[in-house]
């Protein structure tokens, strides 16, 4: 391949895969040509630009309402002319083949690859498929998932890949010694439970995590490690008694957020799509927390479908309290076969080498159409 045009967009979830394809595929190709599509103001707008050496190109595009509602006029609009200004992308660019990850910014310009004869490749990373997938399932050549319950959704897709999702392939190469190293862990043995709730933070886990806070006095020989979000690390960290504590850090982001998950014992979090692929890619054991605020309510469906393989535990938000959410790490931490069933469970459903997979897949459409 010379040359491979990516798009996706909104959140972490949809980037971060493109990502790791694209560094997969520099690895295999190192002359190869990236490009991606994106919006002017998203999220992808600040993360993909600071990758270095991928032309970046912007369409204006706004998501579907669920409901009806005037406004879907307006984006139906707003589609026509993006896939028009992606067409004029697509034919200056000329690649090989295009991948597409998901959010609304990545309709239009794999809808107009596929117009236009371009190889074509989306990547699901949910159990339950977003609207741009359901959408595109039915043009595109490949549809790749993460996980295999996804396929039940997908009836008149063309060909359908379970390859698991690109980010487990970067996190099973991140070092536990580094991890713990930042951490300032020096005892290899020591447990790690680690606690978030996504790059912002999550109100509802904050408060049970301030809820149970002293109840890690009871459990000394684990260190707890809690990311609250930049937003909320202030206020939460002046309601901690810190030197009460010595077995709690309290962090506002972790920007080595592999190297941490590495070295964990148990997470404690949301059920977003990466957060799933790390898990399984790593077979750590977790107790999921699903966001009910998020599009078609996939987080729920991610973490009951990883529950159901007996590689996590959901509490949902009304379930959520620091009393419910104390008792299901103690007794992780405290029953070695479960913790390890649940591991095990969790390993068998990773995809490791996804992001190779993928690329595999792509040299195939891609030679496909000569």
């Amino acid at each position: 391949m010379k040359r491979i045009l990516l798009s996706g967009g909104g959140t972490g979830g949809h980037i971060y895969p493109a990502l790791a394809i694209a560094r997969t595929v520099k690895k295999r190709y190192p002359d190869v040509e990236i490009a991606y599509i994106g919006t002017e103001d998203g999220l992808e707008s600040r993360i993909v630009p600071k990758e270095g050496n991928i032309h970046y190109y912007t369409i204006e595009i706004q998501g579907f309402k669920r409901s009806i509602s005037w406004k879907n006029v307006n984006t139906i609009r707003t589609f026509i002319s993006a896939v028009k200004r992606s067409k004029a992308y697509i034919k200056e660019f000329q690649p090989d083949v295009f991948v597409g990850t998901g959010g609304f910014v990545s309709g239009p310009p794999v809808y107009a690859a596929h117009r236009m004869g371009i190889p074509t490749l989306i990547h699901e990373q949910n159990v339950v498929l977003g609207m741009t997938t359901k959408f595109l399932s039915r043009y595109v050549d490949v549809v790749a998932i993460s996980l295999e319950e996804s396929q039940k959704y997908l009836g008149r897709a063309n060909r359908i890949v379970f390859t698991g999702n690109p980010r487990a392939t970067e996190v099973v190469q991140a070092s536990a010694t580094q991890g713990r190293k930042s951490l300032g862990i020096a005892d290899v043995h020591q447990p790690i439970v680690l606690l978030f709730g996504g790059s912002r933070g999550a109100k509802a886990i904050n408060e049970a995590v301030l809820q149970m806070v002293d109840r890690m006095k009871e459990l000394p020989h684990v260190h707890f490690v809690y990311v609250t979000g930049e937003v909320h690390f202030d206020t939460i960290r002046s309601r901690i008694p810190m030197e009460e504590l010595p077995n709690l850090s309290v962090k506002p982001f972790l920007y080595n957020m592999p190297d941490v998950l590495a070295a964990t014992t148990l997470v404690v979090g949301r059920a977003g799509a990466s957060t799933l692929a790390e898990l399984t890619a790593l077979g750590l054991p977790s107790v999921l927390i699903p966001s009910p605020y998020v599009t078609n309510n996939h987080q729920e469906a991610n973490a009951r479908w990883l529950e159901e393989q007996g590689a996590s535990k959901m509490l949902l938000e009304s379930e959520l309290s620091g009393e419910t959410l104390w008792r299901e790490i103690k007794r992780l931490l405290e029953d070695p076969e479960e913790h390890h069933d649940m591991s095990e469970a969790a390993r068998r459903l990773g995809r490791p080498q996804a992001a190779e997979v993928l690329v595999d897949e792509l040299e195939k459409i891609a030679t496909a159409r000569f």
